[in-house]
């Protein structure tokens, strides 16, 4: 499977417009006709359009100058040359675009989003556009105008209705395949999702966002890299494993880097730590009764909806979907 890429650099360059041409009118027995050389065509311009497609960048690993299509030179019988065609690059919906030398931005919120990034340059004339009382047989012809061009950031913020986050190993892929079937991987190691994974919920979107650690929003671990993958989430559950000693601790740890990251990149109210949030208690089975009551009762004190679930047990699974749904229907 190709690895997930999520940001990329380009160098992009809108058409360059047609030439003006020099010609002259073919007539019986005139040793030359006036002028009759034709403007040359628009150079295509350079648009950016969303689609629902969020491997698409890996498409452009190999690739990264494109060009919209040159305008046609002039002809003769006082004929344009054509407009070039446009070029559209399609990037993933969440996409966010930045002009590396004017910082000016663009961002692909839905699908079918279409954004002008550079225009085509103008045909020249040609030279039956310079005639006149005075200069009736003019040699005059333009080139035509370069296209804008220019260096390109993208960077894709994922949108999804629930993301998946906790630390590592807390049960985020295990939790994503059973409800959506994935298929992400699992492993009992740090950081086995070193990239995002999504998959359908009864038509809701829920991405796995990889395990976020402590020094996350200043780039430790995985770093910020995926933090601001949860920026476009609609809400979170928070995954906590019962094979930390301290739970409390643990959920705290991530709450601190969420903070950290919204003050960080100046967000407010629309930060990470704003998003409603569910706390999920996860591997109830390696624990005793008592423990997952009293676990779930210091969580309760937070004043937010808290789930417990094992993967092996097949009710408390089918419990969790239904109260999922739930939220996100009401979200």
């Amino acid at each position: 499977m190709a690895s997930f890429i999520d940001e990329i650099k380009i160098r992009a360059e809108a058409g360059k417009g047609g030439d003006g041409v020099v010609r002259w009118r073919q007539e019986k027995f005139v040793p030359k006709g006036g002028p009759a050389g034709g403007d040359g065509g628009r150079g295509g311009d350079f648009y950016i359009k969303a689609v629902r497609d969020i491997n698409i960048l890996a498409k452009y690993k190999s690739k990264k100058e494109f060009l919209a299509e040159k305008g046609g030179d002039g002809q003769g019988k006082s004929l344009h040359g054509k407009r070039g065609e446009d070029f559209f690059l399609e990037l993933p919906i969440g996409s966010v675009v930045t002009n590396i030398e004017t910082d000016q931005k663009w961002q692909l919120l839905k699908e079918g989003d279409t954004e002008l990034l550079l225009k085509g340059g103008y045909g020249g004339y040609g030279n039956e556009h310079f005639k006149s009382s005075v200069n009736t047989t003019p040699k005059e012809f333009n080139y035509g105008e370069e296209g804008e061009k220019g260096e390109f950031s993208v960077e894709l913020e994922l949108f999804a209705d629930l993301g998946l986050i906790g630390l590592p190993n807390a049960g985020k892929s295990s939790l994503l395949n059973i409800l959506t079937n994935a298929e992400a991987k699992v492993g009992d190691y740090p950081f086995t999702t070193l990239d995002p994974n999504l998959g359908d919920f009864y038509g809701y979107i829920v991405a796995d966002i990889p395990g976020v650690i402590e020094g996350a929003s200043e780039g430790k671990g995985l770093g910020v890299k995926f933090l601001r993958h949860i920026k476009r989430t609609g809400m979170l559950a928070h995954l906590v494993s019962f094979e930390n000693e301290n739970m409390m601790q643990a959920y705290n740890d991530i709450r601190n880097e969420l903070e950290k990251y919204d003050t960080k990149e100046n967000l407010g109210d629309e930060g990470l730590s704003s998003k409603k949030e569910i706390i999920i208690l996860t591997k109830t089975d390696v624990v005793d009764f008592e423990r997952v009551e009293q676990e779930k009762s210091n969580f309760t004190k937070l004043d937010k909806e808290v789930l417990v679930v094992s993967l092996f047990d097949d009710k408390a699974v089918k419990n969790l979907q239904k109260e999922l749904s739930k939220f996100l229907q009401d979200l």
